[in-house]
């Protein structure tokens, strides 16, 4: 007797209500199914999606435990509605070489709850200036295929240059963190504008972004590789993609879900917990940010996970951590600014969040169609409930969550890694 559950009654992407039988890990049937030795999940008035995948998540380990942990991350992952996260490369010690490529990727096995799929650095201790171990990490036991030296710039265009080159060869991606180091300066910790000026605080611009972002897709038009935007945060990046885009340079791009929602307004009481990098941006950008989401010129939402002990995070502004929680209400709040301005379907939702970045990827068992044969991959969503979000209720380690206090739209209710529920009625298995 194979292992089956039968999903009754959910609506496939927000359209048409059917039955989902899993056997095996797989989707063995669609449509009125009866299978009376199947264990069965009750999905009426639920939206069925292909598994979430996030192209940008922080699980500090190893190195920064106190944090979060591969376990905890992969918890709040799955909470999310996650089925693989790549976990990125500026751990201690940073994840540079094959072996500790191998070890990230060993213990999201480990864990179990979700694929996680190491992101190996693009420099050598994310020093900006010695290639890393590229070839050998994409040829090692956790096959990776994504670089990046997120929280640094690969500022050298030369170094960015090489390593373009280099991915080439075995079908990689570098995704980058835009930040011209001297246009953003060493202090900055802000949006550059009205606000910044009167709140005394170092600013940096949108241009320090965007100089970056137009420098690499030229040199991905130049060595015929692909380059990936991390965290795009300005209507300037916005124009930068579309206009690459357009010549069929090869470029795809991330937007968190708080660069979608959050504006630079929220600095005005110094609450370290909306410092993050790159910064809150006026109103006027995340406008853009959704329309380019909504109409492809931004291919994926990627959350930034970004945890931190309180002892980093609770120091005045200008001293605190960079970053933000982001898994468990990534789903909430693209519901909230996406779906219900109309901006996107939920089909639209499985292409940003779940399609797109397992392609960017390259995850083969991930982003699929809901359809006979796929892996069982699955978030199950409800979409007229509402989350009023407790800082205090997440499963993370980490408490700095910008979403505390706030009600938002939507909420997973199930998620499923190769038909294994590990997530019930928003709970974890």
């Amino acid at each position: 007797m194979t292992d089956q559950i039968l999903v009754k009654g959910a609506s496939l992407l927000g359209a048409a209500s059917s039955d989902l039988l899993i056997s095996d890990g797989v989707i063995a049937e669609i449509g009125s199914v009866s299978a009376p030795q199947a264990r069965v999940i009750e999905a009426d008035g639920l939206v069925a999606l292909p598994g979430l995948v996030d192209l940008h998540t922080h699980l500090r380990e190893p190195g920064r435990e106190d944090a979060e942990t591969i376990l905890t991350g992969s918890q709040a992952a799955a909470v999310g509605g996650f089925t693989a996260v790549l976990a990125m490369a500026n751990t201690s010690p940073v994840t540079d070489t094959a072996e500790a490529a191998e070890r990230v990727h060993d213990l999201g096995r480990t864990a179990g709850l979700v694929d996680v799929q190491p992101v190996g650095a693009v420099t050598r201790g994310l020093g900006g200036q010695e290639l890393a171990e590229l070839g050998l990490m994409a040829r090692s036991r956790a096959g990776v295929k994504v670089f990046s030296d997120d929280g640094r710039c690969v500022a050298d265009a030369r170094v960015m240059r090489r390593a373009l080159e280099y991915v080439k060869g075995f079908g990689g991606v570098v995704s980058q963190h835009a930040q011209d180091p001297d246009l953003a300066g060493a202090t900055s910790c802000c949006h550059e504008g009205e606000l910044s000026g009167r709140l005394g605080l170092p600013g940096w611009p949108g241009v320090a972004e965007e100089v970056i972002v137009a420098r690499d897709v030229m040199l991905a038009r130049h060595t015929g590789s692909r380059v990936h935007v991390a965290h795009a945060s300005t209507a300037g990046t916005v124009e930068v993609l579309r206009w690459a885009k357009g010549l069929g340079i090869e470029v795809t791009a991330e937007v968190t879900p708080h660069h979608l929602l959050l504006t630079t307004d929220l600095l005005s009481g110094y609450d370290p917990t909306y410092k993050v990098n790159p910064p809150l941006r006026p109103q006027e950008d995340v406008e853009a940010l959704r329309t380019a989401l909504a109409d492809g010129t931004i291919d994926a939402v990627a959350t930034d996970h970004a945890p931190h002990a309180r002892h980093d995070k609770e120091h005045a502004f200008v001293d605190a951590a960079f970053g933000m929680l982001g898994l468990e209400t990534a789903l909430p709040v693209v519901a909230t600014v996406m779906v219900e301005s109309g901006l996107l379907d939920w089909a639209g939702v499985a292409r940003v969040m779940s399609a797109n970045p397992a392609r960017i990827a390259g995850l083969g068992q991930h982003g699929h169609d809901i359809a006979v044969g796929s892996p069982a991959n699955l978030t199950l969503v409800d979409p007229a409930a509402t989350v009023t979000v407790d800082r205090d209720d997440s499963v993370s380690l980490s408490r700095n969550n910008p979403w505390h206090g706030r009600t938002l739209g939507a909420a997973v209710h199930a998620t499923l890694l190769r038909g294994v529920p590990t997530v019930l009625e928003g709970k974890l298995v």
